[in-house]
């Protein structure tokens, strides 16, 4: 059995076998799943660092070993290894924003092949897809200036 996909504009499109259809479906849901696992793996390893990081400083505060150049360093080092775990936070808003193109993309596609039960209401996939093609992105910035996430 074959299906018609269509354009937004009710235009004939593609003819795609269900199973086909199906089974990219399938596909999209299982890379978006992938994508949340990793987002959790990510989430687990920064606040393992971030426990370091600040069991590292505890021990660079005692009083016994302040004022030390070396340390002073070093402290600073840490803090420039917290500034940089902002990354974190741009994978996870890609990531998030990944699996969300991917699951709208699913459900439109088998809304456009398999259509709906009889007697059923369309699922509604206006509005799953994000707005903005990259949730991470700058858009101007002049020299010297810093852009907070």
């Amino acid at each position: 059995m074959q299906s018609t996909l269509t354009t937004p504009d009710g235009g004939a499109a593609v003819q795609v076998p269900v199973m086909v259809a199906a089974d990219l479906q399938d596909c999209l849901l299982m890379a978006a799943h992938d994508l949340h696992r990793l987002e959790g793996l990510l989430d687990h390893a920064t606040d393992n660092l971030l426990a370091r990081f600040g069991e590292a400083n505890a021990v660079l505060t005692d009083a016994r070993v302040d004022g030390c150049a070396e340390l002073l360093a070093l402290r600073t080092a840490l803090r420039s290894a917290v500034t940089e775990l902002q990354f974190h936070d741009m994978a996870t808003q890609l990531i998030t924003h990944t699996s969300r193109v991917l699951q709208a993309s699913a459900f439109r596609l088998a809304a456009q092949v398999m259509g709906g039960e009889e007697g059923e209401d369309a699922a509604p996939t206006e509005g799953m897809a994000p707005d903005r093609p990259n949730p991470v992105a700058q858009r101007e910035m002049a020299a010297g200036s810093v852009e907070l996430f």
